[in-house]
């Protein structure tokens, strides 16, 4: 009954999945995609979207880290899953759900799922590359123009050698628009023998019990739901053991972002820095309304220091027994 943090192109980076794995609930974790061509891409790059590779694809508390790739080509796809492995990849995930306009119109990402066995040729091109030992894996949606394309694209992907099967409970042109279509996972489930994992619109405890239940499926993949509430894995845990847990406070939420700007400050420039915290506090929006009350006034910030003394007000607001001492 594991928990995997979604890959997340532009926001899932290695500091964020370092702060949210320290709070506890995550198993594994998934990359950014690295970007697969025509060239043989340095080891820099891959250290660039995995620095975990140099502490044997863990985070410092020990959540495995999966190294997920993108792109078209069979051959350079096999051989960057060769490379991932040397480098240290514990585990070489394929990406066919990127619905990024920029991403399909170069053939990346979720338009393969028009092509079936075109997806078999590249995952079993990657399965070809990487030691046995090595897991490879994929994540893909339910199609690209409709909903159609789950089975037979699953059933593509298991002849190919993956091992598991993330499927995002929408196609493409669903976007993120609500519901998930979890019983189409339960179908694709049911005719593969690949192992399947649940992915879509898990944004509460009780959300993850009815998409197990609804999907069949024993873990489930979180992507927006715990940029949203950095607790949510350790409340589902928790209520997997028949236990309830306070929510996460406001404050706890703040000291996140803190830690996380502190490590992003190492990697780039304060205006970069600060607009990922941006990125991030759109999403704690629909988890606190401290958030919500303050995103008036910090959308217009521009630096760090005073971005994360806007959000030390909503502290104080939130408990007045702050300002009282």
């Amino acid at each position: 009954m594991r928990i995997i943090l979604a890959p997340m192109e532009g926001l899932v980076d290695a500091p964020i999945r370092e702060v949210l794995t320290t709070v506890g609930g995550i198993d594994r974790c998934v990359t950014e995609f690295v970007r697969v061509t025509h060239g043989m891409l340095p080891p820099r790059v891959f250290y660039k979207y995995a620095p975990e590779l140099h502490n044997r694809s863990l985070t410092q508390v020990g959540t495995p880290v999966a190294l997920q790739l993108l792109g078209s080509d069979p051959q350079q796809m096999g051989l960057h899953g060769a490379r991932a492995a040397e480098l240290g990849a514990s585990q070489v995930d394929i990406n066919f759900g990127c619905p990024a306009k920029t991403v399909n119109r170069h053939k990346g990402g979720c338009v393969l799922m028009r092509e079936p066995e075109l997806m078999h040729d590249i995952t079993a091109a990657v399965r070809r590359h990487v030691p046995a030992d090595i897991p490879v894996t994929a994540k893909m949606r339910l199609g690209y123009d409709d909903r159609s394309m789950g089975v037979a694209c699953g059933q593509a992907l298991e002849a190919a050698g993956a091992a598991e099967i993330v499927i995002h409970a929408r196609s493409k042109v669903d976007g993120y628009k609500p519901p998930a279509y979890w019983e189409e996972i339960a179908k694709v489930r049911e005719a593969v023998k690949s192992h399947v994992i649940a992915n879509g619109d898990i944004w509460t405890v009780d959300d993850y019990w009815r998409c197990r239940e609804v999907s069949g499926c024993d873990d489930v993949m979180i992507g927006r739901g715990l940029i949203a509430r950095p607790d949510l894995a350790r409340k589902i845990k928790a209520s997997q053991a028949g236990e309830d847990i306070p929510d996460m406070t406001w404050a706890e939420a703040v000291a996140l972002v803190r830690e996380y700007a502190e490590v992003l400050q190492g990697w780039l420039e304060d205006r970069y820095v600060t607009g990922r915290i941006k990125q991030w506090m759109n999403f704690l929006r629909q988890g606190f309304n401290e958030a919500e009350s303050l995103w008036p006034q910090a959308r217009k910030i521009r630096e760090v220091t005073p971005m994360l003394a806007c959000l030390e007000q909503g502290v104080q607001r939130s408990d007045p027994s702050i300002e009282a001492a």
